[in-house]
């Protein structure tokens, strides 16, 4: 465990009252756990990388969006952080689409297309494979890299203000266990990425019955959460779960997968997963405790290597348009 006992008890007990007034739906890390990966890597941008990513979300489509909802703070950090949640967002936006569910919608300007793009964020590596067997679906894996070098491609500002959004939000989705796993449940069925698993939560008194799935995205705290309180847990995420000096997966998309996989394999699924199908397990304190220290330092790695990959894929853009 990363960080002194003291420390720890220090982010249990201000993220544990934000935990226990999580929502009842939730897609990814859900909208804190992005906002907080957002805030942390922002603190880690090069003052370059900063100007030019504010100079790329201004000519988002969705700016004035995110301007109205950062209220009267509307920084360009905050305008970041905002950025962040997008493409969960657009999944109820009636002005884009599912590709093969339902018609397509008008492509409006400043878009490349109105698809969600769904499978963007996971990738489904079935749990008694290994981390490097062929997913059954999803494409997160092949689409950070995809969009990470579009960041980094000269004179193409608009391609890369589409992009910019989608790798904020899916280097967070990447540290997410179950946004890369699947795994067989008790009737030999896939358990679609944990939702098909119901576990009994008794620290939540809000949300005492939920997808196992559904318990990880809500670990960061609630969907709400914003302002002060956010940067004031940001903060704590910091100082209990320190930058690195030197990370060699640091921008390696690929790594951060197998990290997941490997967490989803080893402690994301309360024990006992072979119990009669139909009946649901309760979770325990130690394993409620144990998912929520993981989940702060996945998304406190998220929000460092979240600069560490702009900060690479900005300056190859500038060294290329230099040359």
């Amino acid at each position: 465990m990363t960080g002194s006992p003291a420390c720890s008890c220090r982010i249990f007990s201000l993220l544990a009252a934000l935990a226990a007034l999580a929502p009842s739906s939730a897609q990814a890390w859900n909208a804190a756990g992005h906002r907080l990966v957002a805030a942390i890597a922002w603190e880690h941008l090069r003052p370059d990388v900063r100007d030019e990513v504010t100079l790329l979300l201004r000519q988002h489509p969705d700016h004035d969006r995110w301007i109205r909802r950062a209220g009267e703070e509307d920084s360009d950090r905050r305008i970041f952080i905002e950025a962040s949640t997008w493409p969960d967002e657009i999944r109820d936006d009636k002005r884009f689409y599912s590709a093969g569910s339902g018609d397509t919608t008008p492509t409006l300007p400043g878009f490349p297309d109105m698809e969600r793009r769904r499978s963007w964020h996971y990738v489904n590596i079935p749990l008694n494979a290994t981390p490097d067997a062929t997913p059954l679906s999803g494409q997160i894996d092949k689409q950070l890299v995809a969009l990470a070098k579009t960041l980094g491609t000269p004179d193409a500002d608009a391609e890369r203000t589409y992009a910019l959004p989608w790798v904020i939000h899916l280097v967070g989705d990447a540290h997410q266990p179950l946004h890369t796993s699947v795994r067989l449940d008790a009737s030999g069925k896939w358990d679609k990425l944990g939702n098909g698993l119901e576990v009994h939560n008794p620290f939540n008194s809000r949300k005492p019955v939920s997808t196992l799935h559904s318990l990880w995205d809500d670990l960061p705290g609630p969907p709400w959460l914003r302002g002060d309180k956010l940067d004031q847990a940001s903060r704590v995420l910091i100082s209990v779960h320190p930058r690195p000096a030197y990370s060699s997966g640091a921008t390696s998309s690929h790594r951060w997968i197998e990290e997941s996989w490997l967490i989803a394999r080893d402690s994301a699924y309360p024990p006992g997963n072979d119990r009669t199908p139909g009946t649901i397990p309760t979770i325990t304190e130690a394993f409620f405790e144990r998912s929520r220290e993981i989940a702060d330092r996945r998304v406190a790695q998220a929000g460092y290597r979240l600069a560490d990959l702009l900060n690479q894929s900005i300056k190859a853009k500038r060294q290329a348009g230099q040359r």
